[in-house]
């Protein structure tokens, strides 16, 4: 654009008009003269942003316009869209034809840009993409050369419509109880609850939430009684951007006489469950006192010995050997298997098998200690004193499936080790579990596991058991290996 010297004119025109001119009228040209200053010095380009706020909806893609005029081209000139309550305050930055990302603020990098197209024709207007709530605000179009500059107001709004729900019934009032809802609003709407002549309802008072994403859900609630007319409607309302939402509900004639004779039946039907229930919770208390009395009379035999084969370790070990001399000696079950003519098909080498099993029960007894609970437990511990195996005897009458159980043992005061028995881990009734310690033996069966980085104990050591069920922790007596 072409900007003309005023002064150089007004000398030129003043060369030219000096000899004929009087002293009046050099005074009125004079003023002609400034005036026409003012007009070329004023005739550069204004920057036109928008004189009404920008109202976008939350999510959408909005344009801030702002535009030269007239109009010239700035593509090679420096352009800024700016934020004055943000650091950094810019939300574009256009240099050497070129948008720098890097100067733009965090929250807006991938989503402004300018119609490159149009910087010739002095249009640089800023597309924002996907609206945020954080997005509303004054923002500032600037030419740096032409320093020229233009504000532009965003207004974010978003609106959802209200859902009505039953929250509940007031059976002594014959009245219903509607709470409204209505989740996404920006700014923060107000909640109105109305009759069907549009006046409004007392109601309680309502709660507001906003969420990460900015957004405001609203809720309130209020009670209907028969006096009020049979529509009702919840209207969310957002001044500010003009936004209304409303949902209404309709009750037939005759709801609220029905509501007032299904309040008594439900109340009639509340308190004979309660009483039910009352009932019920009575007689399991009488049952349980009667099972206790019972346990308390019948001793268990099992426990008891137990408990008398822990009372001393030379009290044990003669237990052990009474059990030992119970079993028959190789020579009395060689005798016996050979006269039974009802098995005829047992071999001398099966004969054979079944007294080296019992020699290994022998050995295995004499090297046995055993470590048993104070709690009301009928699981027992066996102990190899030489570190070769941890076994578990069942000496009730039911099945023990220790799916989710686990050992503990405490070596002296070193760090516990913890065994987790797998889920296929089944200890029958009257039979026994066996861990073994890795290089002594092997899970032959599903009764036999071997625990993996537990090593042997020795002479002196103190070995403390715990076992873990599924419901509790049972403690076992220490065992002190000879």
């Amino acid at each position: 654009m072409k900007v003309v010297d005023g002064q150089q004119m007004t000398a030129q025109w003043l060369k030219m008009n000096r000899l004929s001119i009087g002293p009046q009228l050099r005074t009125n040209s004079v003023l002609v003269v400034y005036l026409l200053l003012l007009f070329f010095s004023t005739g550069q380009s204004k920057l036109i942003g928008s004189s009404q706020p920008i109202v976008a909806t939350v999510g959408d893609d909005i344009i801030l316009p702002c535009h030269l005029e007239p109009a010239v081209d700035v593509t090679a000139m420096t352009l800024e869209w700016t934020r004055s309550d943000l650091d950094p305050r810019y939300v574009l930055v256009w240099r050497s034809a070129q948008d720098l990302v890097n100067a733009k603020h965090p929250s807006y990098k991938g989503r402004t840009s300018l119609f490159t197209d149009e910087l010739k024709h002095g249009n640089i207007s800023l597309k924002l993409s996907k609206v945020k709530p954080a997005d509303e605000g004054k923002y500032q179009c600037y030419i740096v050369k032409l320093d020229e500059g233009s504000l532009v107001e965003l207004v974010v709004g978003a609106a959802a419509s209200p859902v009505i729900s039953i929250a509940g019934i007031e059976g002594d009032k014959g009245g219903v109880v509607l709470q409204c809802e209505s989740k996404g609003w920006y700014p923060e709407p107000e909640l109105l609850w109305l009759d069907a002549e549009g006046k409004i309802l007392s109601a309680g008072p309502t709660e507001t939430v906003r969420g990460p994403d900015d957004l405001y859900t609203v809720s309130s609630r209020v009670t209907v009684e028969k006096r009020h007319s049979n529509n009702i409607t919840c209207r969310v309302q957002q001044r500010n951007i003009n936004q209304i939402r409303e949902t209404q509900i309709k009750f037939r004639d005759d709801f609220f006489n029905s509501l007032s004779s299904s309040a008594a039946a439900t109340v009639a039907v509340s308190v004979c469950l309660a009483v039910c229930i009352l009932f019920i919770l009575l007689l399991v208390f009488f049952l349980w006192k009667i099972k206790n009395k019972i346990k308390s009379k019948t001793p268990d035999k099992n426990n008891h010995a137990t408990k008398n084969l822990s009372k001393s370790k030379t009290q044990g070990q003669v237990s052990v050997k009474e059990e030992r001399e119970s079993l028959m000696t190789n020579e009395s079950v060689q005798m016996k298997v050979f006269n039974k003519e009802e098995e005829p098909k047992k071999t001398k080498n099966q004969l054979q098998e079944e007294i080296q099993r019992m020699e290994t029960n022998n050995t295995e007894m004499d090297t046995c200690l055993i470590s048993q609970s104070s709690a009301d437990t009928d699981i027992i511990m066996e102990v190899d004193k030489y570190g070769k195996y941890i076994r578990l005897r069942n000496q009730s009458h039911e099945e023990k499936t220790m799916t989710g159980w686990k050992l503990k043992l405490q070596i002296n005061n070193k760090k516990p080790l913890i065994y987790t028995f797998q889920s296929s881990s089944i200890l029958k009734a009257g039979e026994t579990f066996t861990l073994w310690i890795a290089g002594h033996g092997g899970a032959h069966s599903s009764t036999e596991q071997v625990w993996f980085g537990l090593k042997p104990w020795n002479s002196k050591d103190t070995l403390q058991f715990t076992l873990i069920t599924n419901n509790r922790e049972i403690p076992y007596d220490p065992v002190y290996v000879l």
